[in-house]
């Protein structure tokens, strides 16, 4: 029986969750799913250029499982890349730091602002209030 595996910590959600190849519809492209874990090891690494033993701490694991994650995801988008497939990024077993909400327009993820006033989206520029959309997962 193998270990149960332990939650990583992810401290931002990505803004997009969808990337694909221009001018083709979704539902007729290879998908490549890219888990939020995955994620959140190229942010830190690749983004933010930490060394991987300061991420491994900052994503609560150990620094041969953070190399291994940074590999599957580096893997994961040159497959995107190089066979023209949809990256998408969602799933794994992940705790999110913080409170984020998505625009209902554009599905940007963004820090879910408390107050109940108006915001507009960086993205697409939609006015709306945090507090009537959908929690971002």
């Amino acid at each position: 029986m193998s270990r149960p595996r332990k939650c990583r910590r992810v401290n931002s959600l990505p803004v997009f969750v969808r990337f694909r190849p221009q001018g083709i519809p979704l539902r007729r492209v290879k998908r490549v799913i890219l888990s939020l874990d995955e994620f959140e090891a190229i942010r830190l690494a690749d983004y933010e250029g930490l060394e991987h033993a300061a991420a491994s701490e900052r994503m609560n694991i150990s620094r041969p499982t953070f190399t291994r994650l940074i590999e599957a995801a580096h893997g994961k988008m040159a497959q995107a890349l190089v066979e023209g497939a949809a990256l998408i990024i969602e799933g794994g077993a992940v705790a999110v730091e913080g409170d984020f909400c998505r625009c209902p327009r554009c599905g940007a993820a963004r820090e879910h602002r408390r107050g109940g006033h108006h915001e507009r989206c960086g993205y697409c520029g939609t006015e709306h209030d945090c507090n009537d959309t959908q929690p971002a997962t």
